[in-house]
């Protein structure tokens, strides 16, 4: 079937397109690969490229068929690992007690390795043409649709967005979560289906090309009946209609004139505009989100910029020059290297967050994200830094997480200190109570909340703005309650912790570092153990490393004199026989003696040797 100049559909477990340049072609989405049997009908001697729109079967089951005819083939960024990487997939993919209804179970049973991923918000040449990438979340959450300009006609590739004239391919596949309370839980790949249906024709296609079904010819009245049967399937659990058209065209709120607020996120992201014409943004984690999917895998987390636009449009921002993490969680930073690459936005860091954003699998730490986040500027603690006309303090806010800071800064003349997800700021005095929002995992201090409410009687803030809470005018009362709370947390865990055994609120005495790390067969690794003395008296410490059978480590055991409640970092090579075979997740533990009390193999770390 020609669908256009040059472009064809053939129907296989899913519709594959052809997209024909003389005696070559490239092909979006490949089904069983039936269709390289029939390239004759095409004129066609070569496929050089195949552009997949998201990872289920019925798309690329017979994708080792591609492969093995030297095609390249680009995957959706988010969906890679369903791809190439599926053999850990299900072999780690939780079966019981599975709350995880999302359908990536719906892949490849067997991975295929792919080229790269499909480059999102740019257009790219892949063998004979220029494709731009659009993310569509709605079928899947890291579901891509391709344009391309053929014959002066715009064409979108939708893979299973929409189909035929106002449905979808499936709903039980828009269900990311397991439906609960939250408005939209459950439904957040339908939510996601509008919002990205909506973005698509600010783009003006004039075809939609779906990966099941006929053609759409009509994209305006074909998504306008898809949303009106969407928006009421959503409607039916909410107290007020849903409204898709906010998210899009006034996702920022006004904090001051010069500070905005992004109402579209999971973790709250701030941008200070300069009069200048840029902007700096304070965190950036998930953007237009409609609620995060089950699982913890890249394929349930997808960073989006959906709120750039906006700013451009609305607020004359040319471009997004910087952004600041407040500290290192996934929801506050999972946005940057994509800024970073469609925007060329710089990372400035705090100097102790740093190492943890360049070298995720060094720490023993819950919500890092996936991959390194390099960063441009390391930023000295207590010492303001300049950007445009503003002076901003850097400052180290322990509490919520040991590698966190706070940032102040006056915008519009209000003194303004943003706090991350120090605690909450929902607060009304003699109403509802403050949490301080700590987390042992995290590396929580008894002290922290104290210090950081003593911070904020030192800057006197006007307003503070933070993570997952609403701007909030600060008051003396409301300093007076966090420097109460801080010390009462503070003695509550020394009255109920050990008094003659201080590790601290964490608990541990030791920790390894890199937690993760790779070796060869043969080769060595060099681990770094933090000690600490739990005493109020000078000791010795011992560790020994516990290893795999036939491993050694040098030096066998370490030992090191720490002052009281003191902390030190000795340092081991390991070494890996030669015979050795691969495997993952190998572990490593430090052993662990002080004075003359032994604690045990306090600290884990995991090799793989590959």
């Amino acid at each position: 079937m020609r669908v256009a100049p040059d472009v064809f559909l053939f129907r296989d477990t899913c519709n594959v397109y052809v997209l024909v340049s003389g005696r070559q072609a490239i092909l979006v989405d490949f089904g069983d690969g039936a269709v390289l049997d029939r390239l004759a009908d095409y004129g066609v001697d070569e496929v050089t490229d195949v552009l997949v729109t998201h990872h289920h079967r019925d798309q690329v089951q017979g994708l080792a068929r591609a492969r093995a005819a030297g095609i390249r083939v680009w995957v959706p960024p988010v969906e890679r690992d369903l791809i190439a990487g599926v053999d850990e997939h299900w072999r780690t993919r939780s079966l019981d007690n599975d709350y995880d209804v999302r359908q990536d179970r719906f892949s490849l049973l067997r991975q295929v390795p792919v080229t790269g991923t499909a480059a999102e918000y740019r257009t790219a040449t892949y063998g004979h043409a220029e494709v731009y990438t659009l993310p569509l979340p709605g079928h899947t959450p890291g579901s891509v649709g391709y344009l391309v300009e053929v014959g002066g006609r715009r064409l979108a590739f939708v893979g299973d967005l929409i189909h035929g004239e106002g449905r979808v391919w499936s709903l039980a596949a828009t269900q990311w979560a397991y439906t609960g309370f939250h408005e939209n839980q459950g439904k957040e790949g339908v939510a996601a289906t509008v919002l990205s249906c909506m973005q698509l024709l600010d783009h003006r296609p004039d075809l939609l090309l779906p990966s099941h079904g006929e053609p759409v010819t009509d994209p305006p009245a074909a998504v306008a009946r898809l949303r009106s049967r969407l928006q009421e399937l959503l409607d039916m659990n909410r107290r007020t209609p849903w409204d898709p058209e906010r998210m899009l065209t006034h996702p920022w709120a006004e904090v001051t004139p010069h500070l905005l607020r992004n109402t579209t996120s999971m973790a709250n992201s701030y941008a200070l505009l300069s009069d200048h014409g840029t902007a700096l943004l304070l965190d950036f984690g998930y953007d237009l989100t409609t609620g995060l999917p089950g699982g913890q895998d890249r394929a349930s987390r997808r960073p989006l910029l959906a709120s750039i636009a906006a700013l451009r449009r609305d607020h004359g921002i040319d471009r997004v020059e910087v952004a600041l993490p407040t500290h290192y969680h996934d929801d506050h930073v999972a946005g940057f290297n994509l800024l970073r690459e469609v925007h060329s936005t710089e990372v400035w860091a705090p100097a102790h967050i740093t190492p943890v954003l360049t070298l995720p699998e060094r720490w023993d730490l819950p919500c890092l994200w996936y991959d390194p986040i390099p960063v441009d500027r390391a930023l000295p603690l207590d010492a303001p830094v300049r950007w445009r006309e503003y002076e901003i303090g850097v400052h180290d806010l322990p509490g919520h997480t040991l590698y966190a800071a706070a940032y102040s800064f006056t915008a519009d003349g209000r003194r303004v200190i943003a706090t991350g997800d120090q605690q909450t700021t929902e607060w009304e005095e003699g109403l509802a109570p403050e949490v301080l929002n700590y987390q042992y995992r995290n590396r929580f201090r008894v002290d922290d909340f104290t210090r950081s409410a003593e911070l904020y009687r030192r800057l006197r803030p006007e307003l503070m703005i933070s993570g997952h809470w609403a701007p909030l005018a600060v008051t003396d009362a409301y300093l007076d309650m966090l420097l109460a709370k801080g010390e009462q947390l503070a003695r509550l865990h020394r009255e109920l912790l050990p008094a003659d055994v201080d590790f601290g609120a964490e608990g541990f005495g030791a920790r390894i570092a890199p937690y993760r790390s790779a070796v060869a067969p043969g080769g060595k690794a060099r681990f770094e153990v933090e000690v600490r003395n739990p005493f109020a008296r000078r000791e010795r410490a011992e560790v020994r490393m516990a290893l795999p059978e036939g491993w050694h480590a040098d030096p066998p055991l370490a030992r090191v004199d720490l002052a009281p409640h003191g902390e030190a970092v000795v340092e081991f090579v390991l070494r890996v026989p030669a015979g050795t075979p691969p495997a993952e997740r190998l572990r490593v533990a430090a052993d662990l003696t002080v004075g003359r009390l032994r604690f045990g193999q306090q600290a884990e770390a995991l090799v793989n040797v590959r």
